[in-house]
């Protein structure tokens, strides 16, 4: 036999109430309608359940017993079809997979755990690097955000632009152009580019292209840390990001000049699965 657990709850109403007509108002239902539920409880249970003494009806002694396992099954059935959104950060225990670039890594991670570490101290954060090609990370749970300058096209997935970074030309203490730094000399001088899937052009190229100049790239690299790496030992200027990019550029000894172009800030975009839509996103206080 399967189990009709709407009975359950309209047993708890009638037990809590003593009577039909009560039963009916506080379930929005009519007499009739709570009046047949009575009669299939009574068949499937056996039992009267409510029983008329007078002008009341009374409850026996097996729905006495029953009684309160009845209120606690349905309290947990509701408790687990309306799932709080009230979070509280301080019993969350839960270990987080972020996915994000290396500067990203080395600017936001550090702040974050510190963060997480006062106000969830339950939480644990897995912080996973950029693959070279797109995965299913996302979509099957082994990755909860992804944090960079992309942004999914599919519908399944969620995106929100969390800030801009303007972009800077990184170069060596002492670099030529240390001092001015104008296009064509931005041009002149050979560069490494920051690339996951090892792209050899950025659009910075067409800004050039439009004014006539092209620059040459001698390398291109995954991460930030490489592309500074090589620009500390050489002549090499690395375009990148000026805010998140500060702590390696700063490790690093190196320099940041403004780029001497007119381009869009990059975007810091947070990407997330749509399973997480209705859950609450928790906001650590500033």
């Amino acid at each position: 036999m399967q189990a009709d657990l709407n009975l359950l709850t309209v047993l708890d109403a009638l037990l809590e109430e003593g009577s039909v007509m009560k039963a009916a108002e506080r379930l929005h239902l009519s007499s009739p309608a709570v009046s047949r539920t009575l009669g299939r409880i009574r068949k499937v249970t056996g039992d009267d359940i409510l029983v008329r003494t007078g002008h009341t009806m009374a409850p026996t002694p097996y729905a006495l017993a029953i009684r309160e396992e009845v209120h606690r099954l349905v309290r947990q059935a509701n408790a687990v079809l309306s799932p709080s959104r009230e979070l509280d950060l301080a019993e969350l225990e839960r270990t987080f997979t972020v996915q994000c670039h290396d500067a990203l890594a080395s600017s936001v991670v550090p702040l974050l755990v510190g963060r997480i570490a006062e106000q969830a101290p339950g939480v644990r954060l897995r912080v996973l690097a950029e693959h070279s090609a797109d995965t299913d990370d996302l979509r099957h749970g082994r990755v909860d955000l992804e944090l960079g300058g992309g942004r999914p096209e599919l519908p399944e997935f969620r995106s929100e632009t969390l800030g801009t970074d303007p972009l800077a030309v990184v170069m060596r203490s002492g670099h030529p152009s240390a001092d001015e730094l104008d296009l064509p000399a931005y041009a002149a001088h050979p560069h490494v580019l920051v690339s996951r899937r090892g792209r050899l052009t950025a659009p910075i190229d067409d800004l050039l292209a439009a004014e006539g100049l092209h620059r040459k790239v001698i390398a291109t690299v995954a991460t930030v840390h490489s592309a500074l790496q090589i620009a500390a030992a050489s002549d090499a200027l690395v375009t990148t990001t000026a805010i998140l990019c500060r702590p390696l550029i700063e490790a690093f000894g190196l320099i940041a000049r403004p780029l001497p172009a007119e381009s869009p800030e990059a975007p810091i975009n947070c990407n997330w699965h749509q399973r997480y839509r209705l859950r609450p996103r928790p906001r650590l206080a500033p």
